[in-house]
C-alpha cells in the first residue's frame, strides 16, 4: 500500500500540494475508524488543509480534485455540501450516520469529507458560531447538539469532518478576520502556500503515458478501498517510536516554543503534537495494516509539517489586511525580485488589481516611504531600485 504515499514528490511546490490532497483523500477514507487513544483523549485523523496561491498559477482546484475524485469512487464515503449552514450540515450528518464494528461492538459515525475549489463559497468565516463548531469538530467532541426554532434540537453522534479548500492571497485577506486567528481555527490548519510554479508543464497527459497513469489510479483507488473496509480500532506506537515522541515533545515546549516571537505561531506550536500524530496516522495507513506508528512515521510526520511551517507567517500576515495593503506587499516583492525594474514594469504588474492610475500611485508613494524601495531618474526614465535588508534566515527544529 505504500504506493499511495509516494504518488508525487513531495520537494517540489506542486508535490507537496498533492502530499497534503493525498493526507485528505486517506483521512476520508478512514474517517473515525481508527484512533490515538490517550486515555483522557482520543485523536482521530481528520485534517483541515487549505491550499493557498494566486489565481491561475499553481493548479490548487485540479490537485485538490485528483485526489478527492479517487475517494468518491471508494463505496460508503460521504461528501458534504459545496456550501456549509447549519441545516445543511445537519442534512449531510445524518445522511452519513452509520456504525462500524470493532471488537464485537458496534460504534456510531457521521463522517463527511468537504472539498471545495473556492474556500470562501464553503465556509463564511464571518459566521462564529460556524468557525466555533469547525473548531470543535476537529477536536473529535463525542457529538453535537444543535438549537434552532424551527427544528428544536438536533443531535449528531460522533461527529468527523475532513476539509480540503483552496483560496487565493486576495480572499484570504477579504474572508478570514482576525477572530478566526485568535480563537484557534487557523492553528488547526494546514496551509500550504505557493506563489509560484516550479515547473513548467503546458501539457500533464504527455508527462506520462496514458496506460500508466490508469495503472496508477486504479492501484491507489483499490488502496482507498482497502484502507476503508480493513483498518479499524487504535494506532499503538513501538517503544522506540513513543521514546522518539516524547524526546520530541520535550524539546517542542523546552526550546521551540520558548523561542518562538510570534503569537499565532505560537498557537499553532501548541497544537503541533496532535498534527504529528494525525500525520503519523495517515502515513501509517499508507504503509502497513498493522495498525502500529514506527518512527519513521513520526519522523516523515515532522519533516512535512516542517516543509509547509515557513510559509505560514506569509499566510497570517495576509489576514486582516486591506487590498491597498496587499498591493503595497506585491510591488515591493516584485521589485525585490527583480532588483531593478522601471516606473511602467512596475505599473503594468499590478495594474489589473488597481487600474486607477492614482491609486498606484498612492500604493507607490506609500511603498516608498517604507524605505525598501527608492526611486532613481536618469536617461532610462524612473527606475525603482530594491534597497531593503533581508532578515537573517531562522532555523526550525
Amino acid at each position: 500500500m505504500k504506493t499511495y504515499v509516494e504518488w508525487a514528490s513531495v520537494t517540489e511546490a506542486p508535490g507537496i500540494m498533492h502530499f497534503w490532497s493525498a493526507v485528505c483523500a486517506l483521512s476520508g477514507a478512514l474517517r473515525r475508524k481508527v484512533w490515538i487513544d490517550r486515555r483522557t483523549f482520543k485523536w482521530y485523523p481528520s485534517f483541515y488543509v487549505i491550499l493557498v496561491a494566486p489565481p491561475g498559477v499553481v493548479t490548487k482546484s485540479s490537485t485538490a480534485d485528483l485526489a478527492l475524485d479517487m475517494l468518491r469512487e471508494v463505496p460508503g464515503i460521504n461528501f458534504g455540501p459545496d456550501s456549509i449552514t447549519w441545516q445543511s450540515l445537519v442534512t449531510a450528518f445524518a445522511g452519513s450516520c452509520e456504525s462500524f464494528l470493532y471488537q464485537d461492538e458496534h460504534y456510531p459515525m457521521s463522517a463527511i469529507t468537504l472539498v471545495s475549489s473556492e474556500l470562501g463559497l464553503l465556509l463564511n468565516m464571518q459566521d462564529r458560531d460556524m468557525v466555533n463548531l469547525f473548531i470543535t469538530l476537529w477536536d473529535g467532541r463525542r457529538r453535537f447538539d444543535k438549537s434552532t426554532k424551527m427544528n428544536g434540537k438536533d443531535i449528531v453522534e460522533a461527529p468527523w469532518i475532513t476539509l480540503l479548500g483552496c483560496t487565493t492571497p486576495p480572499a484570504i485577506a477579504e474572508n478570514m478576520p482576525r477572530l478566526a486567528v485568535g480563537g484557534g481555527f487557523t492553528s488547526r490548519c494546514i496551509f500550504v502556500y505557493r506563489e509560484e510554479k516550479a515547473r513548467l508543464i503546458y501539457d500533464p497527459s504527455q508527462e506520462v503515458a496514458a496506460e500508466d497513469f490508469e495503472m496508477v489510479r486504479r492501484a491507489l483507488v483499490s488502496d482507498l478501498e482497502h484502507i476503508s473496509l480493513n483498518l479499524v480500532g487504535p494506532f499503538t506506537e513501538t517503544p522506540e517510536a513513543r521514546e522518539w515522541e516524547k524526546i520530541w515533545y520535550e524539546d517542542l515546549w523546552q526550546k521551540v516554543y520558548p523561542e518562538c516571537s510570534s503569537p499565532i505561531m505560537r498557537n499553532y506550536l501548541a497544537r503541533k503534537q496532535t498534527h504529528l500524530c494525525k500525520l503519523a496516522m495517515i502515513l501509517a495507513a499508507s504503509r502497513r495494516d498493522s495498525m502500529q506508528l514506527e518512527i519513521e512515521d513520526f519522523e516523515d510526520a515532522n519533516g512535512m509539517l516542517i516543509s509547509v511551517e515557513p510559509d505560514f507567517e506569509k499566510v497570517f500576515a495576509l489576514i486582516g489586511k486591506n487590498e491597498a495593503a496587499m498591493g503595497a506587499d506585491r510591488l515591493v516583492e516584485f521589485v525585490k525580485r527583480h532588483r531593478t525594474c522601471t516606473y511602467e514594469e512596475a505599473y503594468h504588474e499590478i495594474h489589473h488589481q488597481f487600474p486607477n492610475f492614482h491609486e498606484f500611485e498612492q500604493i507607490l508613494m506609500g511603498v516608498l516611504q517604507l524605505g525598501k524601495v527608492r526611486m532613481e531618474i536618469n536617461g532610462q526614465g524612473r527606475l525603482l531600485r530594491y534597497v531593503g535588508v533581508d532578515p537573517e534566515p531562522t532555523q526550525k527544529t
